[in-house]
């Protein structure tokens, strides 16, 4: 009788259990619709306070970090992915964190998921691409390489993926391979823009200008307001002295980008070279005002105020780029040699010469000049003819009009040294 008794009651109990199981359950699973009602309604705070309410799960943690990523709180929501993932083992968890591990910059905890992923799944060639990117960005081209290798072996249709395979051939410096992966992306994708950019940039960096100018083309056609594209072609246009055509590119990139350095100063010099000299002298100041250490911009100036004979001015505005300047400066000191000539100092016109040459030993007209100043300046005629030695020993090819008259010279100095007893080498 006792063991009937006794079994009613752990039957009791277990229905006990199992009627509370069901209602938590149950209870659980009404949480969650109104989490999810709560959240198609964009009440995620709400929903978060609620969440946070239940007994800590794999279904509560992951939503959290769900709600988190899609608010972009990649840090919280990493955060709780990974303690999803320390509740339950789960494919799509992984898949999340490693997203939001890439969106927090932590580049290489995602590429350790994601190997992981991979590892398990070869066929997941999102996680795959997302994969063969991350190792191009922290500077491992090999292995994005042989990933983007194997994609394209199981796709060859995707001309991002032969993009990407380039980018790593670039970064290797491997230049052959680097083209012929942009133009298998061409191949696929005749609009793929970014790799008619490369190309354009690759064929100008070869001097292939026919090749170059057809993709530059191209890539006006796809898209028109390519900054990176027009400033190819307005170089072109600028190198062929076409500086009305550059201008109206200049200004149509100007009314995208405006403000930009590089469109102030080529305006300036399209219209310096179209002896608008007014303009140009706007269109540098505008450049100066962007970027001070653009000490060409007072090279320019100084050439408009020398041709307009404000040597004064000119002579300042050479100074000042002598100043600035970190690159060789032979062509700014050549240029205030020539406003000392101007304002009848030859001391300073011979100084400036000289260290013009001492600047660009290969500015063979600072050296001529200098040559020919020495000739009247110093007594010494052997100053003159130690630099027009020089000349000729370097730059007898260079210029034939100088060259000629440097050679009389050395002969009627040495004569004149001759006539006195000496013979000069």
């Amino acid at each position: 009788m006792n063991n009937i008794k006794n079994r009613n009651v752990k039957n009791k109990i277990l229905l006990i259990v199992f009627v509370v199981g069901i209602i938590k359950v149950e209870a659980q699973v009404s949480a969650f619709q109104t989490i999810d009602s709560l959240l198609n309604k964009g009440r995620y705070q709400t929903a978060l306070t609620k969440l946070h309410e239940l007994d800590t799960t794999f279904q509560s943690t992951s939503k959290i970090a769900a709600i988190y990523a899609s608010i972009d709180n990649h840090k919280q929501a990493s955060k709780y992915y990974e303690q999803a993932l320390a509740l339950q083992d789960d494919y799509a968890v992984k898949v999340n964190l490693g997203k939001a591990y890439q969106k927090e910059k932590k580049l290489e905890k995602a590429i350790e998921i994601y190997e992981g992923i991979v590892n398990e799944d070869a066929e997941n060639l999102l996680i795959q691409y997302q994969l063969g990117k991350l190792y191009a960005k922290t500077k491992q081209p090999a292995k994005s390489i042989e990933t983007f290798k194997n994609i394209i072996q199981q796709d060859s249709t995707n001309a991002n993926y032969y993009y990407q395979l380039g980018v790593g051939y670039a970064m290797l410096n491997k230049r052959n391979l680097k083209i012929n992966s942009f133009l298998e992306a061409y191949k696929n994708d005749e609009e793929h823009i970014k790799s008619i950019h490369q190309l354009a940039l690759a064929y100008t960096f070869l001097r292939d200008k026919d090749s170059a100018s057809i993709f530059i083309n191209r890539g006006l056609e796809v898209d028109p307001n390519h900054i990176a594209l027009n400033k190819l072609k307005i170089n072109n246009l600028y190198r062929k002295e076409k500086y009305k055509e550059a201008i109206k590119l200049l200004e149509k990139i100007d009314s995208i980008e405006p403000n930009e350095h590089y469109t102030q100063k080529m305006l300036g010099r399209s219209y310096f070279n179209l002896k608008k000299y007014k303009k140009a002298k706007e269109y540098f100041n505008k450049a100066l005002k962007i970027d001070r250490s653009d000490f060409k911009a007072y090279t320019y100036l100084g050439d408009i105020d020398f041709k307009q004979r404000k040597f004064q001015k000119a002579q300042l505005n050479y100074m000042l780029a002598t100043f600035i300047g970190k690159e060789p400066r032979d062509v700014e000191y050549y240029q205030l040699a020539r406003v000392y000539k101007e304002l009848g100092n030859s001391k300073e016109e011979l100084n400036f010469y000289k260290k013009a040459f001492d600047e660009n030993k290969k500015n063979y007209q600072a050296l001529f000049h200098l040559a020919l100043k020495s000739e009247v300046y110093y007594e010494d005629k052997k100053i003159a003819y130690k630099h027009y030695k020089t000349y000729i020993n370097r730059f007898e090819r260079k210029d034939v009009s100088y060259t000629e008259y440097v050679k009389t010279r050395l002969e009627a100095i040495k004569k004149h040294y001759f006539l006195l007893g000496e013979i000069l080498d």
